[in-house]
């Protein structure tokens, strides 16, 4: 099956002479949208200490993001595709800098908090524009490129942020470092705004189309549908009660109408997400397998900052260094899979699921046998395998996932495939911190236990991985079968 998704023609591909500065832009903005992920991480006692906040804003400071970032990943990618893509990137670029200058000057951790929030919406406009230029400026073998680059940065600012934020709290001191780890953004910010205006490329399309087309319904129904959706799994700890699950169904009856909506919209207008896409066969497996991915993924790092630091009794600069063989091993692998991805496909990202989950199984392997203070050392060589493995799935992936999406409809594509990724993401840490604290309260609270609550949540990930795993062996068996029918 391979149905084209509704939309205009697509107009004679030109190559951009700027397009690999322009890329270096790109990346300087995924660079610190994802450092500011992991080095807040590090950060948050320093900033519990330094603002004296409750443990609920302390949690809200990472909760807030997420759930920000979450909602307007399609929205903004929709009207960068509408509108210009430059315009939308220097936008969020702009709200993020100023978001990092007011997290930064925070009094109270409520200003905080709110300033997280704003930083998150910054982050949901930039994201998808950076995956709808790379589509955009690139195509064949080139483009594969361009995503392997990315998913360096990718794991180069997951492997940067623990052990940057450390050094810096340790430089600046407990009370006031955590506000130097929002600073450190302010220049690299500015200097992509500068960049950007002279290197990225301009809309492509001169008609700016009505705000009837930029679907203002649609964007309401599926913003409802996702926040209802996040709320309850970035909360799963801190909302006790089972009443927070009744706002899944309501999540799922919004969703269920921005579908019906969004095909009768299509009938007149250009819808939000054009419906269509989902009849490609390598967006609808692709997304689905970043879905999985993501949620065992994510769900890693969550309970390996448990364990070291809780358990363990490690330091952040400790527990950064000792999850950095991943970090370093995904970034490795991801500069070399996106200029291989065109010859093996699929089969590259089977392959990469199947060394992180023989990685992960190495790791729960590793703390069985070393369950002490030098487990961090006993995991560094599994923890290296799977960071191979990893490297190898998200930028082929992507690559895979949107290779027959027009390029018009990459920022609204992009924007589903992420909110995906952020679903999967908060579905992991739900479930695999739910699975953590109840091993570890049925087991008391020694060395051992921790271990075993470490290793059964570790389990939930592998788990999550092999799903992710079936659906691209289901996507690699149906395009051997499109290419050899006879066989």
């Amino acid at each position: 099956m391979n149905h084209k998704a509704a939309g205009t023609a697509e107009p004679a591909y030109v190559p951009d002479p700027n397009r690999w500065k322009a890329l270096a832009v790109c990346l300087l903005s995924g660079f610190i949208t994802l450092l500011d992920i992991s080095i807040v991480n590090v950060g948050l006692p320093s900033i519990r200490e330094g603002l004296d906040a409750p443990e609920s804003d302390i949690q809200w400071v990472l909760s807030g993001y997420a759930l920000a970032l979450g909602l307007l990943l399609v929205p903004a990618g929709r009207i960068g595709d509408a509108r210009g893509r430059r315009r939308m990137f220097m936008i969020g670029m702009s709200l993020f800098t100023v978001a990092s200058a007011l997290c930064g000057a925070a009094q109270s951790s409520t200003w905080l908090v709110l300033a997280r929030f704003l930083q998150g919406l910054a982050g949901g406009i930039l994201t998808p524009q950076v995956s709808a230029l790379i589509q955009q400026m690139f195509r064949g073998a080139e483009r594969g490129r361009a995503f392997g680059y990315f998913g360096t940065v990718i794991g180069l600012s997951t492997a940067v942020g623990p052990v940057l934020g450390g050094v810096i709290i340790q430089i600046f001191g407990p009370e006031q470092g955590w506000r130097w780890i929002f600073y450190v953004n302010l220049p690299v910010c500015l200097l992509a705004l500068v960049l950007a205006r002279f290197l990225l490329p301009g809309p492509e399309n001169a008609t700016k189309p009505c705000a009837r087309d930029l679907d203002p319904v649609g964007i309401l129904l599926l913003g409802a549908g996702v926040a209802l959706l996040l709320l309850p799994l970035v909360e799963a700890q801190q909302w006790r009660g089972a009443g927070k699950w009744l706002l899944i169904p309501a999540a799922l009856v919004f969703l269920a109408v921005f579908v019906r909506w969004e095909l009768r919209q299509a009938r007149h207008a250009q819808p939000l997400v054009d419906m269509g896409l989902f009849g490609l066969r390598s967006y609808a497996l692709g997304s689905l397998i970043m879905l999985f991915y993501f949620a065992g993924f994510t769900s890693i790092f969550f309970v390996f900052t448990l364990y070291l630091q809780s358990g363990l009794g490690y330091s952040a600069l400790q527990a950064g260094l000792s999850i950095t063989p991943f970090a370093l091993g995904s970034a490795l692998a991801a500069a070399f899979s996106g200029r291989f991805v065109h010859r093996y496909g699929r089969a590259l990202v089977v392959a990469g699921l199947l060394a992180v989950a023989a990685g992960l199984g190495g790791v729960m392997l590793a703390v069985y046998q070393v369950p002490g203070h030098q487990a961090g050392l006993a995991m560094a060589l599994p923890l290296l395998l799977a960071g191979l493995g990893g490297g190898s799935v998200i930028s082929p992936n992507q690559t895979l996932t949107l290779a027959e999406v027009p390029p018009a409809q990459g920022g609204s594509a992009g924007g589903v495939l992420q909110t995906g990724q952020r679903i999967g993401s908060a579905t992991g840490i739900a479930v695999a911190g739910s699975v953590f604290f109840a091993s570890l309260g049925a087991g008391g609270n020694g060395d051992g236990d921790w271990a075993a609550a470490f290793r059964h949540s570790l389990g939930v990930s592998v788990a999550l991985v092999t799903l992710a795993l079936a659906v691209a062996v289901l996507d690699l068996r149906a395009r051997r079968a499109a290419a050899w029918p006879g066989s």
